[in-house]
């Protein structure tokens, strides 16, 4: 085995093992079959699925609070967005950043990281102040919550290469209560002996594998069931999180969700349509690590490449430049290069030795937004699929999609290094630049021997709808309106939305003024609209970022020549206030010990752009560890928080208070609903 771990494929070794596997029938034809017992059962207080940022935040409060936190992860890496997924440059607002206004676990991510490198950005990216290698990031959390276990007195198990199979839904025995996860089913799966190790393979390869019982000529499997450490009393005993990228137990439980574009209304005004589209969710990414070198380089064309060439693309004439792209995600660089200038921004020029990270619109997304194509299948589509029969759950994504886009990936490599095409510039702007390789090998950044991310960077899955709300009767969800700073007095909504919503919106951004312009005492163009996000009784948490679209492509597949990204998708992007993460954003429907931690909260399509980002996915986790815990020791469920408001809810103010003395904010400074100076939040 000693010579496997010095593995590294180079980029052709991966090609052929991407197009070999297309002509073998894998083992996961086999139908998946009723599992044998178990051969583990293990007890939580707190399940967490899913080990991104959001989920190792659920723990790391989990652990703090003293209780014994699980995770299941399909990867082998703890980290989500920085690590397995490749995306290690923080997502952050100049404000927010400027007086470090964050969760008290992702300042210790951040400070964590510092001390590693010695300085907060190794990589000398310009896109954020920290850019690094994904490798270390999960070591980083890894000690994060070694160290919050031992602090906290809790107990930490964590199930790398694991996957939730099923679950067990049973009656809630409270007056009024809806079901409970009395128990989940696990599988984990490891090499079997002489096999190549993990990470060998792409996901696409190995998916369909891990959700099967059955062993396979590559996977040992162990069955894990998961339950409560307590089965006594009639309040819930655990809490079961969903911290998946795309929603997985928000689709196994089958709980009420969204995918997609919400239909046009004066909640969503920018909306590109007037009905829903499941099937356009923004594009996914596996992101890979390429080094700049001082010779040129051989670089050998995939056999696919003709297939995604008319793709890519620059996009802007003012980053059309080569350095300014490896340059914006660079997540290592040993010696700092020249000051250099293109289009406006700053940067040090590249030079040998320094590694890019590449996660690029016209790059190496991958865009799907059609019914033969989407990733994230929709409900309808689980059904046609048997994925929501007893042992049918596999989940939830369509491989074929997955193994597009990393080709899609390799592709986009080849074009950066020796493409000479731009589809949306034209001819003339692309210039070859063979001095840099693509990394791979179990050390790369990447960890895996084909160099792709262990798992592509998801922007939007499945989002959860809330249960009635005051305000909100058909299930409560964070809007468009909600958020975002546009000016929505300008001529394309006042032309283009019926007059009653266009009323509808007006009122809903009065703030003070609401009533005056609902009975039609003001006129909506007379409006002083709000300058702050939606003020929640209920929040518990908070993020900021710019509403920022990948929209899906018109037409299967993303790639066809001259296809173009779905009309008014990009309406709804701009600029949003600092906003909060509602509880009641976190709580689905029917399921009363299930929380949602991650970017699968109750918010619309364009809110979802903002409610993705590194800093928001660990102050959700941080919620959700706290509130489970919280709801452990008061025996009190998460939606008996909320359900009185906007009556006064005693144990929700606890819990509030509970957040902000743990150092993770609720609210942003001074908020209020007097307060209107939130213009110098950028």
């Amino acid at each position: 085995m000693k010579h496997q771990q010095k593995l590294a494929y180079s980029l052709t070794s991966l090609i052929s093992v991407s197009v070999i596997s297309n002509f073998i029938t894998p083992d996961s034809a086999i139908l998946a079959a009723p599992p044998r017992n178990p051969d583990k059962i293990v007890n939580c207080d707190i399940l967490v699925v899913g080990g991104g940022l959001s989920g190792v935040a659920t723990a790391y409060e989990g652990l703090l609070a003293g209780r014994k936190v699980c995770i299941t992860e399909i990867t082998d890496w703890l980290g989500g967005q920085i690590s397995s997924q490749g995306t290690s440059a923080l997502d952050e607002r100049p404000t927010q950043r400027s007086r470090q206004f964050y969760s008290r676990g992702y300042l210790e991510l951040r400070n964590r990281i510092e001390r590693k490198y010695g300085k907060l950005n190794p990589g000398d990216c310009w896109v954020s102040e920290s850019c690094f290698l994904p490798r270390d990031a999960h070591t980083i959390v890894s000690h994060m919550l070694k160290d919050a276990e031992r602090r906290g007195r809790g107990k930490l198990e964590w199930f790398p290469n694991t996957v939730i199979k099923d679950l067990e839904i049973t009656p809630s025995t409270v007056d009024g209560g809806g079901q409970l996860i009395s128990s989940a089913i696990a599988i984990q799966h490891q090499p079997v002996p002489g096999a190549p190790p993990h990470n060998t393979f792409t996901l696409s390869q190995t998916i369909e594998d891990a959700y099967h019982y059955q062993n396979s000529s590559r996977f040992t499997k162990n069955i894990i069931r998961l339950v409560p450490q307590n089965t006594q009393g009639n309040s819930p005993q655990w809490y079961i999180v969903d911290a998946s990228e795309t929603g997985e137990i928000v689709a196994l439980a089958d709980v009420p969700y969204r995918l997609g574009i919400d239909p046009l209304s004066h909640l969503e005004p920018s909306s590109s349509s007037t009905q829903n589209d499941p099937y356009c969710t923004q594009g996914f990414t596996y992101t890979f690590a390429m080094e700049a070198t001082k010779e040129p380089q051989p670089q050998e064309m995939p056999p696919f490449y003709p297939q995604y060439a008319p793709y890519f693309s620059y996009e802007l004439q003012r980053l059309a430049n080569f350095d300014l792209v490896f340059t914006y995600r660079r997540i290592w660089s040993p010696q700092q290069g020249q000051p250099v200038r293109f289009g406006g921004i700053a940067f040090s020029a590249p030079t040998p030795g320094d590694i890019s990270m590449q996660n690029w619109t016209w790059g190496n997304d991958y865009r799907p937004g059609t019914p033969q194509d989407n990733l994230v299948y929709t409900r309808q589509q689980l059904q046609a699929t048997g994925q929501l029969q007893p042992g049918g759950w596999m989940g939830g994504l369509r491989t074929e999609t997955l193994r597009k886009g990393e080709e899609n990936a390799l592709a986009y490599y080849y074009w950066l290094v020796a493409g000479t095409t731009d589809s949306q510039l034209g001819t003339g702007v692309k210039q070859q630049h063979t001095n840099h390789r693509f990394i791979s090998g179990f050390n790369s950044p990447m960890g895996t021997a084909h160099g792709l991310s262990k798992y592509p960077y998801i922007r939007e899955g499945r989002r959860i709808i809330g249960r009635p709300s005051w305000g909100q009767p058909q299930g409560f969800t964070i809007w468009e309106t909600d958020i975002s700073r546009r000016n929505y007095n300008d001529e394309y909504y006042r032309l283009t939305l019926p007059v009653d919503m266009y009323r509808r919106l007006q009122a809903t951004l009065a703030g003070l003024e609401a009533i005056s312009v609902i009975i039609g005492q003001k006129p909506p163009e007379q409006v002083t609209r709000r300058t702050r996000s939606t003020i929640f009784p209920d929040s518990v948490g908070i993020g900021h970022y710019a509403i920022d679209f990948h929209p899906c492509m018109e037409k299967s597949p993303p790639e066809a020549p001259g296809n173009r990204e779905r009309p008014g998708e990009r309406r709804g992007a701009g600029a949003a206030y600092p906003f909060q993460i509602p509880l009641r954003a976190m709580i689905p429907q029917k399921i009363d010990n299930l929380l949602v931690g991650g970017k699968s909260i109750a918010t619309s399509h364009i809110a979802a752009a903002a409610y993705r980002v590194h800093s928001f996915e660990w102050s959700a986790g941080a919620a959700a560890g706290t509130t489970a815990a919280f709801a452990l020791n008061n025996q009190v469920t998460p939606y008996e928080l909320v359900n009185n408001l906007p009556s006064p809810e005693p144990q929700l103010e606890a819990l509030k208070r509970l957040l902000e003395q743990n150092g993770n904010p609720t609210a942003f400074p001074d908020t209020s609903i007097f307060n209107e100076n939130w213009d110098n939040w950028r």
